[in-house]
């Protein structure tokens, strides 16, 4: 590992800390490093509030002049919440800069970097690029597409069985493993499901961990029959966590006053009962700023999101149990591929353990 992977590798840490925190702006961290030492670092921890160089300018003080700055993302160059980070990178005399990846953003997109070449500071774009990129894919997917990112988390038995043949699914993974999913929970902007699943599960779909700062997503429900009952929990606390519910152009007017009174939001969509249409889900969500989502569906749902290519990520946890029954219900439904080759394939993935259980990540 060179030098400059080790101190990128540590700004790449502290960036990681704001996950979830800054959308829809990316997580950036930086480290001011003067002559082999550690002189100033932070992280961008807030949308609107001041970004990751100015935090570790701040701290290096005048120890910055002649120092390298070390960045995640390259610097802003344009006016939003906060000035132009060049200015006080430049400002500040920093003599070296080291960016992991150009930023983009238009409003930057290499403008920022010309910048601070133009000022006679060094530049170097590149160093851990992939690890930055990877730290910001929710940012990446939206300032580029204007889509959110779209990732699909689900749990099942080593025959594929996401319940037994009675619908029960408490649980198929251990205690490590639903910890796991509360911290997603933490980190992503929504979580969706269908309503299938409130029906059967009546879930909170919140943040539950014991720590500082943590956050519950927007709840989202595809429902277009609008069955979602009003006693449910979801409706419940509706007044406490944002939750849309997504429903067709069909259902009863009475009872989405109802809902709306009660909290929650509802989007009306397509004249099918039967069928959401899940770009347009995707579209008004972005709208209100959701730059990821979480769908945590059963298999119709997870189903459509696969055959219509909507999913970036996969969140796969196999337990080694077996549950057998033909009716017992799968991951993914829907109407399948017809030849093997036809199959949908991970480009790359990661294998991790969660006491017995194993996790599959892994992308399209």
């Amino acid at each position: 590992m060179s030098i400059d992977e080790k101190y990128m590798g540590r700004a790449v840490e502290l960036a990681v800390q704001a996950l979830g925190r800054t959308s829809p702006n990316p997580v950036v961290g930086a480290v001011v490093v003067l002559e082999g030492e550690v002189v100033g670092e932070g992280y961008h921890q807030l949308a609107g509030t001041p970004h990751a160089e100015i935090h570790a300018l701040n701290q290096a003080g005048e120890r910055a002049r002649g120092a390298t700055l070390y960045v995640t993302l390259e610097p802003c160059c344009h006016y939003g919440k906060t000035p132009p980070c060049v200015d006080a990178i430049i400002g500040s005399g920093i003599k070296r800069v080291v960016v992991a990846i150009q930023d983009p953003n238009p409003q930057v997109s290499g403008q920022g970097i010309a910048r601070l070449k133009a000022a006679g500071i060094e530049v170097e774009v590149g160093v851990l690029e992939e690890e930055a990129r990877r730290a910001n894919e929710f940012f990446f997917k939206f300032i580029t597409t204007g889509m959110p990112f779209v990732a699909l988390k689900t749990a099942m038995t080593m025959d594929g069985k996401i319940a037994t043949r009675t619908g029960d699914s408490r649980w198929v993974t251990g205690e490590k493993a639903r910890r796991f999913v509360h911290e997603l929970r933490n980190i992503y902007d929504a979580v969706l499901v269908g309503v299938g699943t409130v029906l059967k599960d009546n879930p909170m779909l919140n943040t539950r961990l014991d720590v500082a700062g943590k956050r519950d997503p927007m709840r989202v429900i595809l429902d277009g029959r609008l069955e979602i009952p009003l006693d449910s929990q979801i409706v419940l606390t509706s007044n406490q966590q944002c939750t849309l519910v997504v429903t067709s152009r069909k259902a009863d007017i009475g009872k989405i006053a109802v809902l709306e009174d009660a909290g929650v939001e509802v989007l009306q969509l397509g004249d099918k009962p039967d069928f959401i249409p899940l770009v347009p889900v995707l579209e008004e969500l972005a709208r209100l700023g959701v730059t990821s989502i979480l769908v945590e569906g059963g298999g119709q749902v997870n189903a459509s999101f696969l055959e219509a290519g909507l999913v970036d990520k996969v969140y796969w946890f196999i337990a080694p149990k077996i549950c057998g029954g033909e009716s017992a219900p799968t991951p993914v439904r829907g109407t399948g591929v017809e030849m093997m080759d036809q199959a949908r394939k991970l480009r790359q993935f990661d294998l991790s353990r969660f006491d017995d259980d194993v996790l599959i990540t892994g992308y399209f």
